[in-house]
């Protein structure tokens, strides 16, 4: 367990609730209302504007920028676009998450015009997701379809398969020149240079929908503070800790998946640097 990396990490927690940035989040209809809860849960300020008439004022505003592709439409398009042009002018770090990029053209296209036409500090997705942008660059050769906005079977992170993996998000982030962030059983983190593996969560995070998105708006808040490595390496153990906790709650209670997600929300809410030193798992390779 890399102790420095935990360390900045409480410190980024902390500071989130202090400062309460503001988190303009394009996102999807599926889980608009999640994820602006979410990022008031760990102390940042939502702001979910669709309108392309009102983008560049909005990021300029703003302290982060995320940008979620899950229900596309013409207009939204214009207005991400818009967004991350401007984000990028004025120096303001800004979180891709390509759901399902690599089943559509609508959702192949709008990424990769994005990172072509501007700088995100941070593209999160399942790893079909991840090597389905690597692919459009030429990274990789080919890569596996998604099942709807699900990682494909052959692209499940597990003990077997987690040293190519790391590998190959360490490449792709290396090649793009920003931080990976992919999910899955085991969580794989890194900016081309350094590569976190991170073993928290629970399987019942899959049985509600929104926990990515949510994961991508919080994202989003700690990266308008902090570095995007630690921001993402802190994000995503946040996120799973509380969905670990939540879990445990919700199986002693004998409950279901609409009584985690309100658990999910509440313990992302009481996070703490206590809290996630007593669970969070982890290991610097």
């Amino acid at each position: 367990m890399s102790d420095s990396i935990i360390e900045k990490s409480t410190d980024l927690i902390e500071k989130l609730r202090q400062d309460n940035p503001l988190t303009h989040c394009i996102t999807n209809v599926v889980t608009v209302k999640d994820c602006a809860n979410a990022v008031l849960a760990v102390g940042g300020s939502p702001i979910m504007a669709n309108a392309p008439e009102e983008a560049e004022e909005i990021v300029t505003l703003a302290n982060s920028l995320v940008i979620n592709i899950g229900t596309l439409t013409t207009e939204q398009i214009k207005t991400m676009k818009k967004s991350a042009k401007q984000a990028t002018i004025m120096g303001k770090p800004f979180v891709l998450d390509p759901v399902g990029v690599g089943i559509s053209k609508i959702r192949n296209e709008t990424p990769i015009n994005i990172i072509k036409e501007s700088k995100p500090a941070i593209i999160r997705g399942n790893l079909s997701e991840i090597k389905a942008i690597a692919m459009f660059y030429g990274i990789l050769e080919e890569f596996t379809t998604a099942k709807g906005v699900d990682v494909a079977e052959t692209d499940i992170i597990n003990d077997e398969t987690l040293e190519i993996n790391a590998q190959i998000v360490k490449n792709i982030a290396e090649k793009l020149d920003t931080t990976i962030a992919v999910s899955g059983p085991i969580d794989i983190v890194s900016n081309g240079k350094e590569v976190y593996l991170l073993k928290n969560g629970d399987a019942m995070m899959g049985n509600i929908t929104g926990t990515g998105c949510m994961l991508g708006c919080i994202m989003g808040a700690y990266v308008a503070i902090g570095d995007p490595l630690i921001a993402a390496v802190t994000a995503t153990s946040v996120m799973a800790i509380a969905g670990e906790i939540a879990s445990q709650t919700t199986k002693f209670n004998n409950q279901g998946t609409g009584s985690f997600g309100t658990y999910l929300i509440d313990e992302l809410s009481k996070m703490n640097p206590e809290t996630f030193k007593e669970y969070v798992n982890i290991i610097k390779i």
